[in-house]
């Protein structure tokens, strides 16, 4: 996987421009990955939904549950789906609209520092080898990508956002991604830890 920092953009992803972005904040650069799950309809895969979702065209008719979340204006980077397609919807430099109220060692508003990450799945059900595999190679490439982000500063929606959130949920595996990334994952989200990235020297 290569990403252009100029751009903003992850070569093997499909594109799907989402309007639900806009420049990060003065001196705020990607500090913190941040993983969600989602599915649409509630529970179900496949589909064009969450494409139609994070560009503002989902359908209220489509589905009851569309009703209630079509006025929604968000949107995250990156989707993983089950079969392992990775879709973009905001360039990495921009602050996209996925983290909403949160709060990470301290600092509120985290989509002004962070890059958020969909898995497709739900808190109920194991997610799959090929989303994890897409993982392994995709956190190492956007850390070495932005020098500001770090293989300790990732973590999940329900930990910048307790009580509100729940997701990537219990049968996200991070034992399994701690491993792979020889890291103690999730981070914790604790004011009481102190938020510290050490930026390596230049090569």
């Amino acid at each position: 996987m290569i990403i252009d920092a100029e751009t903003g953009l992850l070569d093997v992803a499909r594109k799907c421009p989402s309007p639900n972005h806009d420049e990060r904040p003065n001196g705020c650069v990607p500090e913190l990955i941040v993983l969600h799950n989602i599915s649409l309809p509630p529970y179900e895969f496949g589909g064009n939904w969450i494409d139609q979702l994070f560009t503002n065209q989902l359908d209220p008719t489509a589905h009851p549950f569309f009703a209630d979340i079509c006025h929604l204006r968000v949107a995250s980077h990156l989707l993983i789906r089950r079969e392992g397609e990775v879709v973009q919807y905001v360039p990495f430099h921009l602050r996209a609209f996925h983290a909403g109220v949160s709060n990470y060692r301290g600092r509120e508003r985290c989509n002004d520092f962070s890059i958020g990450i969909e898995i497709e799945g739900t808190d109920f059900e194991a997610f799959t080898e090929a989303q994890y595999q897409q993982l392994a190679q995709l956190l190492p490439a956007l850390v070495a990508a932005y020098p500001g982000l770090s293989l300790q500063h990732i973590t999940g929606h329900e930990h910048i956002a307790p009580g509100r959130k729940t997701d990537p949920g219990a049968f996200f595996d991070w034992q399994r991604l701690s491993k792979v990334l020889a890291v103690d994952l999730p981070a914790s989200a604790s004011s009481e830890c102190p938020f510290v990235v050490e930026i390596p020297p230049p090569a």
